[in-house]
């Protein structure tokens, strides 16, 4: 397994919709092995094909508690119920590096997808997983954590971003 270098904002590939797993083949298993990799080594908790430059509908979580890995492997999700309810909590992203900010997103949420040997399943989550599952499907519709705050943040963290980005490419 590799790691692989991980998009910062900004970036259009972070924006950008993706397309639909058409097939579950080695260079996508060995994708999704380098992504979780690479999500260890970041640290994160998940991570979307668009933050490592390859727009396609899957992602990596794990939220293994007590030094456990419990990764899961999500491809084609597609979010089937949400709960009424909402709560705000401040998120992260590691395309967005440093930077975070306070997230409405659904208490809970059924989702379906394919895992990696392409069965269809089922997870229907609360809590953390239910926050990072809405967050890395975002990623796939090209939306960031940013995207769901106020204007003013959203472009102050985007512009510090940019003046990073630029600062780190001219040196």
């Amino acid at each position: 397994m590799a790691v692989l270098d991980i998009i910062e904002a900004p970036d259009r590939r972070l924006t950008t919709p993706s397309a639909p797993v058409e097939q579950i083949d080695a260079d996508l298993l060995r994708l999704l092995d380098d992504m979780l990799e690479t999500m260890y080594a970041a640290p994160g908790i998940g991570l979307a094909a668009p933050q490592v430059g390859v727009l396609r509908r899957a992602f990596v979580a794990d939220l293994g508690g007590d030094g456990e890995r419990a990764p899961i492997y999500v491809i084609n999700p597609e979010i089937i119920a949400l709960s009424e309810t909402t709560n705000v909590a401040e998120e992260g992203c590691l395309s967005l590096p440093k930077h975070f900010g306070d997230v409405a997103r659904y208490d809970q949420v059924r989702v379906r997808y394919l895992d990696r040997a392409g069965a269809t399943q089922e997870i229907e989550a609360d809590g953390l997983l239910a926050r990072c599952l809405q967050h890395e499907i975002d990623h796939l519709n090209g939306i960031l954590f940013v995207d769901h705050l106020s204007a003013l943040k959203r472009t102050m963290i985007l512009r510090k971003l940019a003046k990073a980005k630029r600062h780190r490419e001219s040196a």
